[in-house]
């Protein structure tokens, strides 16, 4: 899923991968905005709206109003705020796209995790560290975008598995060769 957040202006972004994998919650403060608008970004780089819940708006109000324009733009009187929002994520992989420089955190839950390059994916200037409580956190830096793609632990005993069954093949196909190379000897 590739999620754009347009035209706001956000300073940061947080996303946090529900236990579950299938879906995350957002939390991306905006600067000087009236509106925000979820979009998701097609084959040709299209924008295409995204239905998202939970929506919600904190700032120096109390409470924070908006309304829906479409279903999936919300505006507001012009100012700073927090947009907290749930989404979903297909396939394991989100992808945020911003047409500004954001700092942004991902944060992956314990038991899911990103630092296979044969079945996970970070994108470039993205760091990984471990935080007490078990989760993943993968920081950008100024970034205009930002990917990952995480795996649940039964891939990489999947992927072991693989590799070990391809190299008993490999062996089993070049032992004929490698005997009679030694038996021509």
């Amino acid at each position: 899923m590739v999620l754009i957040a347009a035209p706001a202006f956000a300073l940061s972004a947080e996303y946090r991968i529900l236990p579950n994998g299938t879906s995350f919650q957002g939390e991306i403060e905006v600067k000087n905005a009236e509106r925000y608008q979820f979009t998701e970004s097609g084959m040709l780089g299209e924008k295409i709206p995204v239905q998202v819940t939970g929506v919600s708006l904190a700032g120096n109000c109390f409470p924070c109003c908006f309304t829906w324009q479409d279903r999936s733009t919300i505006s507001f009187p012009a100012g700073n705020y927090t947009v907290r929002f749930t989404g979903i994520v297909r396939d394991n992989h989100l992808v945020v796209a911003y047409p500004e420089q954001y700092n942004v955190t991902m944060v992956i839950p314990e038991g899911l995790d990103v630092r296979s390059r044969f079945l996970g994916m970070i994108s470039p200037g993205g760091e990984v560290s471990e935080s007490k409580d078990g989760n993943l956190v993968v920081t950008w830096k100024e970034t205009r975008s930002a990917e990952v793609r995480y795996y649940p632990p039964e891939r990489e005993n999947l992927l072991i598995w693989f590799g070990q069954f391809w190299v008993i093949i490999a062996v089993v196909l070049l032992l004929p060769f490698f005997l009679m190379r030694s038996r021509k000897e």
